[in-house]
């Protein structure tokens, strides 16, 4: 079974993609430093200007043609803005949560494989049960068969055990073929196809029951830190109330020339750039006065669903620990029912003994023998079920309280 759950995890498509959405998270998220970063951008222009005109040198309007360019730097930064705080650190909880997304789909995943593991190991063990009951029925009716042909045995002697043979040969074709089903959506859901389905044979030792250490549920987790992200909203949408301080520097510089105006003496262009060179540096505070209803709705609302958040949350606690309580109590009724399960096995295993003996020396009729075989495979069947199902209780205790096996 750890086997099947290695195989499945790494060949789990929808775990690669929320691995996925974790990396996703993981570059989205930006730190609240790097937001402070100025953001900085140079822009350049060219332009003529023909007829009158600004002279931007001189400032005197001259009835000339020009060629003006104009080159400049800009740096804008937030020194304090209390919404890219907010923002850095929903994202931070965004990888969080998509950890938590992925540990949720491996935790409902293994559950999901450990059902089909069991379901296909009760039908590969009832099947060991029925071949055992299908020879036996072989060697009866082989010898009925010989029996009858002398004379020692009656046709309905016959008929009853080609009827009980019919019918043993149907029930272990039918167990073989839900065997082989069974191991197919087993190994479909590991997206896994093995070299040949019909040899593989699944075990049977298991783990005893753990003791829970400090652990939480994946479902538990996963709805906590939703609270906290919708907690996280109501800060982002108050921010919009908040007052934001950024600051400000330019650069910039121009050059202009007449043009077809032979004559008239030009200043070189590395000197008027650096004559016209300019320098601005600002600060500023933006307080918000009233920006409307809409954000104070947008507020009321994030807190409603950060209290549906936190229900969610509580609600999942209880499952998970009404889940538990179920299965622990399951588990001590299948142990409560093991030993009268095995005394009746064992009772019906003595039965069916003297009842073969009784069969074979002609005491009892075809009909009585074979009540008393079906009572054996039912009793069989019984103690098989009732031993599987500790294993498979006892497991998925296991699972909900430690997150492996």
């Amino acid at each position: 079974m750890q086997r099947c759950i290695a195989v499945a995890m790494d060949n789990s498509i929808y775990i690669k993609i929320k691995q996925l959405e974790i990396v996703k998270a993981q570059k989205s998220y930006t730190n609240p430093l790097f937001g402070m970063l100025p953001q900085i951008g140079m822009f350049g222009s060219h332009n003529y200007n023909f007829g009158s005109t600004i002279d931007p040198e001189t400032n005197n309007r001259v009835s000339s043609d020009l060629q003006f360019d104009s080159f400049g730097l800009n740096a804008n930064m937030d020194i304090l803005n209390f919404g890219n705080i907010a923002l850095s650190q929903k994202e931070k909880i965004n990888i969080e949560l998509a950890k938590a997304d992925k540990a949720v789909v491996e935790y409902e995943y293994k559950m999901q494989l450990l059902e089909k593991f069991f379901d296909a190991l009760f039908t590969q063990e009832l099947l060991k049960i029925q071949k055992e009951q299908f020879e036996n029925s072989t060697l009866n009716l082989t010898r009925i068969e010989k029996e009858t042909e002398i004379g020692s045995k009656s046709k309905s002697d016959l008929y009853d055990m080609q009827f009980s043979f019919s019918q043993d040969e149907m029930r272990l074709a039918e167990a073989k073929q839900s065997f082989e089903m069974q191991k197919l959506q087993l190994f479909q859901l590991m997206n896994f196809e093995p070299e040949n389905l019909s040899e593989v044979v699944l075990g049977t030792n298991f783990p005893t029951e753990k003791k829970s250490n400090v652990f939480e549920n994946p479902k538990i987790t996963y709805a906590k830190i939703a609270y906290k992200s919708s907690r996280k909203d109501i800060s982002i949408y108050k921010s919009a109330n908040l007052p934001t301080i950024s600051g400000s520097y330019s650069l910039s510089s121009f050059y202009t020339s007449p043009i077809n105006q032979p004559g008239i003496d030009v200043t070189p262009f590395h000197t008027q750039i650096d004559n016209n060179k300019n320098h601005s540096v600002g600060l500023q505070l933006s307080i918000p006065v009233f920006n409307g209803f809409r954000n104070k709705k947008q507020i009321v609302a994030a807190k409603f669903e950060s209290r549906k958040s936190k229900l969610i949350s509580v609600q999942e606690q209880i499952k998970i620990d009404q889940q538990i309580k179920l299965e622990v109590t399951k588990k001590s009724q299948l142990e409560s029912l093991s030993q009268n399960l095995g005394n009746t096995l064992k009772y019906a295993k003595l039965s069916f003994k003297t009842t073969q003996a009784k069969f074979t020396n002609g005491t009892i009729d075809a009909i009585g023998y074979i009540a008393v075989k079906n009572q054996l495979l039912s009793s069989e069947y019984e103690f098989l079920k009732n031993e599987l199902q500790q294993q498979f209780t006892t497991l998925k205790i296991n699972l909900i309280q430690t997150n492996d096996f």
